[in-house]
């Protein structure tokens, strides 16, 4: 089985063309290939095929956390997907429209001096903010409601850590909660991620997110993602952190922000009501899954 290795600034995954290869069990895949170990090693995997309306998308994408769950969304994903169907002339449509778990998303994308795509700016749409829709089950809030600056029962140690013990609750099509604080290296995310990921609060677990101002047109974040632990980037995080700097009048609705694994500019717009995220999309090899070792996934 063919693959692509790609990443978005640090986040990785691999890509697997389902017109040309078989893929019958997609989460048992996810799990073994994304194995950093034993396996190629990404955050996830990210089928590629025909999407299920034609004149809807010019192509769906699936997305498998690391350790085989499925997520609607991934804005570094889907730009890698972008360069992936444009590189390799799939399609040339610009924008290109892309299916999703969320819906079909437009792709504006850029090519360089060598005629390959550097970078995409993704129409991420609308952010989710009511409890219900996000999946969230969150004591004394109506499912109607919105979590904006609502304090976290469980931050008995955030000030020692220069965590404030206030949270925002926002869904890009997946469920990003965010916390902002005064220096996001300092915090302990190998510890606090998977405990608050898997909360009471959150049946469905939840991205988690620790944002330090560095002024109100620059945020630095660190990210924990449900289902893959630490990761050197999070497009849909990255949105869900510029919608909540505006809903809490942190941040401007154009911000540029700084993660582990490089650079994305956000943009939340005031009259569409639309996030729409920039960045770039690197290849990084291309490769083959031999049979033998699938064999071993499929228990042959």
């Amino acid at each position: 089985m063919h693959f692509t290795k790609m990443h978005g600034i640090g986040n990785d995954y691999i890509y697997v063309n389902t017109a040309e290869e078989t893929v019958d069990d997609p989460a048992a895949l996810a799990r073994t290939m994304s194995d950093r170990h034993t396996g190629i090693g990404a955050d996830g995997l990210i089928l590629i095929g025909a999407p299920s309306d034609p004149q809807q998308a010019d192509v769906r994408m699936r997305m498998f956390n690391a350790d085989g769950s499925e997520a609607q969304m991934c804005g570094n994903g889907i730009r890698c997907v972008t360069k992936f169907v444009i590189d390799r002339g799939l399609s040339s449509a610009n924008p290109l429209r892309v299916e999703t778990g969320r819906g079909v998303l437009e792709m504006r994308w850029l090519v360089g001096s060598d005629g390959l795509v550097h970078d995409v700016e993704v129409d991420m749409g609308a952010p989710i903010l009511e409890c219900a829709a996000m999946g969230i089950a969150w004591p004394g809030i109506a499912a109607a409601s919105t979590v904006v600056a609502q304090a976290w029962p469980d931050g008995r140690e955030f000030a020692a850590l220069g965590i404030e013990c206030t949270a925002t609750v926002v869904s890009m099509g997946n469920p990003h909660i965010v916390f902002w604080c005064v220096d996001a290296a300092r915090v302990p995310l190998e510890r606090l991620g998977p405990v608050i990921e898997s909360h009471t609060f959150f049946p469905q677990r939840i991205n988690v997110h620790f944002v330090q101002t560095l002024s109100r047109s620059e945020l630095r974040m660190r990210t924990w993602e449900r289902g893959s632990g630490i990761t050197l980037a999070c497009g849909t995080g990255a949105s869900a952190v510029c919608v909540a700097g505006v809903l809490e009048a942190r941040s401007d609705r154009d911000v540029k922000i700084h993660l582990p694994g490089g650079d994305l500019a956000l943009r939340f717009d005031a009259e569409r009501g639309r996030v729409f995220m920039r960045g770039p999309a690197t290849h990084v090899f291309d490769g083959e899954w031999t049979q033998r070792t699938a064999g071993l996934l499929y228990g042959a």
